[in-house]
């Protein structure tokens, strides 16, 4: 097991930017997701995909909301997707998404999704074509989804990051909690194994697993990150990572420490509590910066 530090950092920089880079070398980020129960949570998800660093940010949602979303970040492109009675994604929506793919290289797939949005149907027709300039981040309700789909996020060797909290890993791993309890770190190894992907096992404390690398550890960035929002925010922080060319480890890596680190830094003004979640993404630029 390695600490993630400031000194894994420096040891495993970020791709920097050129001088005469342009919006459209730094990478394009498409969140796909949200609910008209929950239509904010791309917003959280996005901003911190440009926070990041991301040059472009597109954002699917379900129709009923897409208009609202665009005006509430006025910088995305905004995608409309199939809605169900219930109104989360529908059956319809993983073909429509897949139409947009080809304008993007990351995507971040399930911030806002709850439990009545057709994730399955949206995941497989979203990673049924993989490709080697893309990466993904799948969050939240895909999750569960995502184990009965091994073999397809295995054929995209290595290109794909879940982020599971001890709840969705249980489901994630057909195993009981108390089991991701006894055995975090060991869970997240066997988890990365088995789909061939980098696994974020993220709660008060964070593990990173990635086949064939070693295990990373970060203790936490404070209770206050657990609020309504924060997730959103930590995938966008690696979607934009990963559009800018990062690998997937060292994306999640940077991303769970900026986002526990902006934690941090606003309990300080804050305090260790109440901090909301929209606040999380205006930390990342001081902390990509000067690390540490």
């Amino acid at each position: 097991m390695t600490p993630l530090d400031t000194a894994w950092l420096a040891a495993h920089p970020l791709p920097g930017p050129e001088a005469d880079t342009d919006k459209n070398a730094r990478g394009r980020v498409l969140v796909a997701g949200g609910s008209e129960t929950v239509p904010g949570a791309l917003r959280l998800t996005g901003e911190a995909g440009l926070r990041a660093g991301a040059g472009k940010l597109q954002l699917a949602t379900v129709e009923r909301v897409a208009i609202p979303l665009g005006v509430l970040v006025p910088e995305a492109a905004i995608f409309p997707l199939p809605a169900n009675a219930d109104g989360e994604l529908g059956d319809d929506a993983g073909a429509a998404l897949r139409g947009y793919l080809d304008r993007c290289d990351a995507l971040v797939l399930g911030p806002g999704m709850g439990a009545k949005a057709s994730a399955g149907p949206v995941l497989k027709a979203a990673i049924a074509e993989p490709r080697a300039d893309l990466s993904l981040v799948l969050d939240a309700a895909v999750i569960a989804a995502a184990a009965d789909h091994v073999a397809d996020i295995q054929a995209h060797d290595g290109r794909i990051v879940l982020t599971p909290h001890p709840g969705e890993m249980a489901r994630l791993m057909r195993c009981d909690e108390a089991r991701v309890a006894a055995d975090p770190a060991g869970l997240a190894q066997e988890a990365a194994r088995r789909f061939n992907a980098t696994v974020l096992l993220k709660g008060s404390e964070t593990w990173i697993a990635c086949p064939r690398k070693g295990l990373l550890h970060y203790p936490g960035g404070g209770p206050g990150l657990a609020t309504g929002g924060s997730g959103d925010v930590l995938a966008g922080i690696i979607g934009g990572l990963m559009a800018r060319g990062t690998g997937p480890r060292i994306a999640a890596a940077w991303g769970v420490w900026l986002h526990g680190e902006a934690g941090r830094l606003l309990a300080e003004r804050v305090g260790p509590l109440g901090f909301l979640a929209r606040e999380l993404p205006g930390e990342i630029p001081r902390l990509l910066a000067r690390p540490g």
